[in-house]
């Protein structure tokens, strides 16, 4: 008896066993679901990163409930283009960087792999930051060793990949129940004004120059472009399918995790502007930045609130460190075939974050202008997602529909049009903008 058989399977290896069941028809019932699920929840904590927390605080003290439109319009994309990558991954067994590498101009890939580079070390700036400034605050630490220590935390949860896809998946999933949890505390301990927060849900309205730049920083800190790439790379081989039935199953409970799991970050987003817009908006909207957010929240609210605001950043900077350097691995492998050292890797994109405190930067200040750089990046890999996914050569019968297809589309060209908007008002270009104060 060969060793594979008389050694027990581990979790990884017992999921896909179990997801098989579910395909061949032997597994029925509402757990069903449980072994296709994982990889949204990872790229879903992308969605609730520090940086979400710099630009839903700023966007809630200084504008109220004004913003939360923005907040619902780049939730609602970030599902369809995630539920495009994941697509692509299970139909054609490559990740889309792969994919961009094998179908576009060998040029044209250079300019996306430095692109979606400067995007994922953005992304890594923001994370370590957020549980840097987490860890500094909770345990009276300076904060230049708290990012450091964060570094460290991250890679031991890295090296948890070794042991399979699962428990990387479980311990992600745990830091997304920390920070939805964390967040229904802090709405039950300043309940917000529903009226208000749901006519600004869904009726849009800016208010003036700097609420076009939080706008721009909302969305970016929402629909992360190594998010895109990472979710089509995790969903390569692991629920092995043997034909469109099969990849049509999977793909069925892939889109309801997506669902599920983008819907938390979403009310987690939006939770974050309430609360800010609550607590902050009348009589401190100056309050801009984590930190004062954190001591202004301990006279108002009581130290519970502000150390429970302070669990949740932690909880989300590290998991979203772990994510974002698993993206970055991926996105330089598969756009050029070069593997570095995690560790090298995790050194490198460390730098940005270790010298921004070094020289004193304005931490928050740093965490929106990173979203502001990841949504500029953004149109990169969604427009990629849009052009392979489709094309019948490469997608066969699961090309997107033509409504699909037009949805996307006005997803990508709303991003594209604010990031214009954006680059015009840096420009000194005057905006005579048909909304706004």
């Amino acid at each position: 008896m060969s060793q594979a058989l008389v050694t027990r399977p581990g979790l990884s290896d017992r999921t896909v066993l179990a997801g098989r069941d579910v395909m061949e028809g032997r597994r029925r019932g509402p757990r069903d679901f449980l072994p296709f699920a994982g990889p949204a929840v990872i790229a879903s904590i992308a969605y609730m990163d520090p940086g979400n927390f710099a630009t839903n605080i700023q966007a809630g003290s200084s504008f109220g409930y004004t913003l939360l439109w923005v907040v619902l319009m780049a939730n609602l994309v970030a599902m369809l283009f995630q539920s495009m990558s994941a697509r692509v991954g299970i139909v054609t067994g490559k990740s889309l960087a792969q994919l961009c590498r094998d179908h576009f101009p060998k040029p044209l890939v250079g300019v996306m792999w430095v692109v979606s580079e400067i995007a994922a070390m953005a992304t890594d700036l923001a994370e370590l930051l957020g549980a840097g400034i987490g860890i500094s605050l909770l345990f009276g630490l300076p904060l230049l060793p708290s990012v450091l220590v964060a570094f460290v935390i991250t890679f031991i949860l890295l090296s948890m990949q070794s042991r399979g896809f699962r428990p990387i998946e479980l311990v992600i999933a745990g830091f997304v129940g920390v920070i939805g949890l964390a967040y229904l505390i802090e709405i039950i301990i300043a309940p917000p004004n529903w009226a208000a927060a749901g006519y600004h849900t869904f009726v849009p309205h800016l208010a003036g120059p700097e609420s076009i730049t939080l706008a721009v920083g909302i969305i970016g800190a929402t629909v992360m472009p190594h998010a895109i790439y990472l979710h089509s790379a995790l969903m390569v081989n692991r629920m092995p399918t043997h034909n469109d039935a099969e990849r049509r199953v999977v793909i069925g409970y892939s889109n309801r995790e997506v669902l599920v799991a983008l819907s938390l970050a979403g009310m987690v987003n939006m939770a974050m502007v309430a609360m800010a817009a609550t607590v902050f908006h009348q009589g401190h909207s100056d309050v801009g930045e984590i930190e004062t957010a954190y001591h202004t929240l301990t006279p108002l609210l009581g130290a519970g609130a502000a150390t429970v605001f302070m669990i949740s950043l932690l909880a989300s900077g590290v998991a979203s460190s772990v994510v974002g350097t698993m993206a970055g691995q991926t996105i330089m492998q598969d756009f050029v075939g070069f593997r570095i050292p995690m560790w090298v890797r995790r050194t490198i994109t460390m730098l940005p974050a270790v010298v921004v405190v070094a020289i004193g930067m304005d931490t928050t200040r740093a965490l929106v202008l990173s979203q502001v750089v990841l949504s500029l990046a953004l149109p990169v890999p969604m427009i990629a997602l849009l052009v392979l996914s489709g094309r019948r050569d490469i997608m066969g019968v699961f090309t997107n529909s033509a409504l699909v297809r037009a949805v996307a589309i006005v997803g990508a060209t709303i991003v594209l049009s604010l990031n214009v908007i954006l680059l015009l008002q840096a420009a000194g270009v005057p905006l005579n903008l048909p909304f706004g104060e």
